[in-house]
């Protein structure tokens, strides 16, 4: 790949953002006459934009001395003399693997994740990643707008016949007094008739034809038939018993009883 390295250059230094920068030590293998003579490790400011890893002798340089274009390669931890080391390696045989030491365990992890997703490559799958749940909320929104719409409560509410308030009925009037059987229903939906007025009983404390002594008519207790539903019926049940009362009376006088 060939680079206009005045463009680089100033790529390197401008304003543009940068993704990672920080301190670390470059491992330089040294060769005199195809003979291994040793490693060293220089001490670099490392600049990382995009996809491109720069590397300067001063923090305050003017321009970078090298560069590592991240694609094609993988970055992971490797075992060095020096700790926190990592290495970036190659696909291709024989490419230059850059091992590089971080000032502690916290810069190495980050120089790693980072270095990790500069890659166009871990691009491509973020973005691929992200077209695939964009395409699967559009289709459940698509099917959400098709599927018929809930009705709200109060709707379902009023289509209930079931759950409509009750309206109490205006009570039917029979001979000006209202019917207990005609009034709002009460306990489950059954009509509960009115409840039954005392019997009278007589002065031994039974039930007599005669009124107890010393009671008015209003305390005197009668008995009312469950059938009683309306004032007619009282009214002819209670003249029955006022007849019958009368009879017994006159009968008394009759035989000079007071």
């Amino acid at each position: 790949m060939k680079l206009n390295e005045r463009s680089v250059a100033h790529y390197a230094t401008c304003d543009s953002p940068t993704d990672h920068a920080g301190f670390l030590r470059k491992r330089v293998e040294r060769h005199h006459h195809h003979a291994h003579h040793g490693t060293s490790y220089q001490r670099r400011w490392f600049v990382l934009k995009g996809n491109l890893l720069f590397y300067f002798e001063e923090r305050e340089s003017r321009e970078p001395v090298g560069l590592v274009v991240l694609e094609g390669c993988t970055v992971e931890l490797c075992e060095a003399t020096e700790e926190f080391a990592f290495a970036i390696r190659f696909d291709d045989a024989g490419a230059k693997a850059y091992v590089l030491v971080a000032d502690g365990q916290a810069a190495m992890e980050a120089w790693v994740k980072a270095l990790s997703r500069a890659s166009f490559d871990y691009m491509r799958l973020v973005v691929r990643e992200l077209e695939k749940q964009l395409e699967e909320a559009c289709t459940s929104l698509a099917a959400c707008r098709k599927s018929p719409r809930r009705s709200s409560g109060r709707k379902r509410h009023l289509s209930n016949p079931a759950l409509l308030p009750v309206q109490e009925k205006p009570a039917v009037l029979e001979n000006g007094y209202s019917t207990w059987g005609s009034g709002p229903e009460r306990d489950g939906g059954h009509s509960k008739p009115p409840p039954l007025p005392p019997r009278r009983r007589s002065a031994a404390g039974s039930p007599a034809g005669s009124p107890a002594a010393g009671l008015s008519p209003a305390l005197q207790e009668s008995p009312v038939s469950p059938e009683t539903a309306c004032f007619a019926k009282l009214h002819h049940w209670y003249g029955q018993e006022i007849a019958a009362l009368r009879r017994e009376w006159q009968e008394r006088q009759k035989r000079g009883h007071p």
